[in-house]
């Protein structure tokens, strides 16, 4: 009778402390999830994380390959814009200002206005006493000048869209002879010596490849504009060579 008695105690005990205890464990869990949703990492960390996992060195330069890519492309793109010009306007201007004033009020309009085209155009209208053709040359030339001004330092920025992927694969080689290492020092090819190589490799692949094609979209950005300014410039050097051909006459 003692015996069942002791029994029942110890079960009683053991049920009632249990209910306690898992009450405890769960209000543990609750807690553990709360701090984990308060200490949910931003964007703007997780990101410094990664890149330091990714290893200092190479991903160190794949981030000053961005910056002066970016840097060349921030430059283009306001020189571009600032030689924007509206050419249909600027012919009137010069045709009106050739009626009235002749060559050198001409000049003056184009001295007043900034851009490529109507540098060209002073460049024509400088040639105008040596007649016709030698205007036509001179806007040839000159415009083969713009031109390579409109396409400066694109190069740079090429450089470093196929550098950026390329310095991306060589840190993800290094990373897994890294790996490759920790396998051969450890005797043992467990996930745990493996994981750090393999997230080196695939971290630097991956900010490779993002500088890269941040890059890419600017770059073919920048070479739509050249395109269409250009096209422009050729458009309004054929309609200054109509014009000089007509007042002249």
């Amino acid at each position: 009778m003692k015996r069942v008695f002791t029994i029942l105690a110890i079960t009683g005990l053991m049920l009632f402390g249990a209910a306690p205890k898992a009450v405890a464990q769960d209000a543990t869990k609750t807690e553990k999830v709360a701090a984990d949703a308060t200490e949910e990492k931003t964007f703007h960390q997780e990101l410094k994380q990664r890149f330091i996992e990714g290893g200092p060195f190479f991903m160190g330069i794949v981030l000053v390959a961005l910056i002066l890519g970016l840097a060349i492309a921030i430059e283009r793109i306001i020189y571009l814009n600032m030689a924007t010009t509206n050419t249909k306007k600027l012919v009137n201007k010069v045709d009106d200002a050739l009626a009235s004033g002749g060559v050198e009020a001409a000049k003056e309009v184009c001295r007043n206005t900034k851009g490529p085209v109507a540098s060209i155009f002073y460049q024509g209208l400088d040639r105008m006493d040596e007649g016709v053709d030698a205007a036509e040359k001179a806007v040839v030339g000159y415009g083969g000048v713009q031109m390579g001004l409109l396409e400066k330092n694109i190069s740079w920025l090429s450089l470093f869209i196929a550098l950026a992927p390329m310095l991306g694969f060589m840190g993800t080689v290094i990373g897994m002879i890294g790996a490759f290492d920790s396998i051969q020092q450890a005797g043992d090819i467990s996930p745990t010596v493996v994981a750090g190589g393999i997230k080196v490799a695939l971290l630097t692949t991956v900010f490779g490849l993002i500088v890269a094609i941040i890059l890419q979209v600017f770059y073919n950005y920048i070479i739509s504009k050249v395109d269409s300014i250009v096209n422009n410039m050729e458009d309004a050097s054929i309609s200054l060579v109509d014009l000089l051909v007509k007042h002249k006459k």
